[in-house]
């Protein structure tokens, strides 16, 4: 049975990824947004561990949950949460732009760098969650995009510096997901929107489920999961 710090639980990949964990057995331990969200993510998944702390707000990550005690040993670190909130370039002021970095990218980074002492005791695996945002940049999706280019950049960092520590880092890249974000988003472009077509969350929790349980003797760097055959 492994260690598993999981962001994001509360919905979509994350609780599907949550649930399929906690079914084989694993110890969990959750990061909600408050206390309200965590005592919510204890009644759905009984005996995991939960911690309180708002990723909009990373320079506080630290003292937030080194006063509420952090695991000593992970075998992974699945950065899952993410917000998305389209718009141009010349829509976007600096504090649309501030916000997504901050969880997308700045939370993670300061996420990891707390547990980084119990990866290592382990050794453990990083996964990021980044989307096809990460590869690619489309109209309206600047912010976002650039958040997601930005924790690809984090991770390959991180994987070349703890290679021998015996941490290793992938990262995910999933297409279109059938998530309450996801039908957000095709709502605020005026898009139509076609579940059918999209990945399920039960997809991608599988394929990152897979990438915990590969062998030690060698890392998936990058995977990329599109919709369809």
């Amino acid at each position: 049975m492994g260690v598993h710090f999981i962001t994001g639980a509360g919905s979509g990949i994350g609780a599907a990824v949550a649930g399929l964990l906690a079914e084989r057995g694993e110890d969990l331990w959750l990061l909600a947004r408050d206390e309200e969200r965590a005592e919510v993510l204890r009644s759905r998944f009984p005996g995991c561990r939960t911690l309180a702390a708002d990723l909009a707000e990373p320079a506080a990550l630290a003292a937030e949950l080194e006063k509420q005690g952090l695991p000593e040993r992970l075998d992974s670190l699945l950065h899952v949460a993410g917000v998305l909130e389209p718009g141009t370039v010349a829509e976007f002021d600096v504090g649309a732009w501030q916000a997504m970095l901050a969880v997308n990218f700045l939370a993670p980074a300061e996420l990891t760098r707390l547990l980084l002492p119990a990866l290592r005791a382990a050794p453990g695996r990083v996964v990021f969650v980044n989307s096809g945002a990460g590869l690619h940049a489309p109209p309206r999706l600047g912010g976002y995009a650039a958040s997601k280019f930005a924790l690809r950049a984090l991770a390959e960092s991180l994987r070349a510096e703890e290679f021998r520590n015996g941490v290793r880092v992938t990262t995910v890249f999933p297409g279109e997901v059938d998530t309450p974000m996801q039908v957000r988003l095709h709502g605020a472009l005026g898009l139509p929107y076609e579940p059918e077509i999209c990945l399920t969350v039960d997809s991608v929790a599988t394929a990152l489920a897979g990438v915990l349980d590969f062998p030690p003797d060698g890392t998936l760097s990058e995977l990329t999961i599109r919709p369809g055959c």
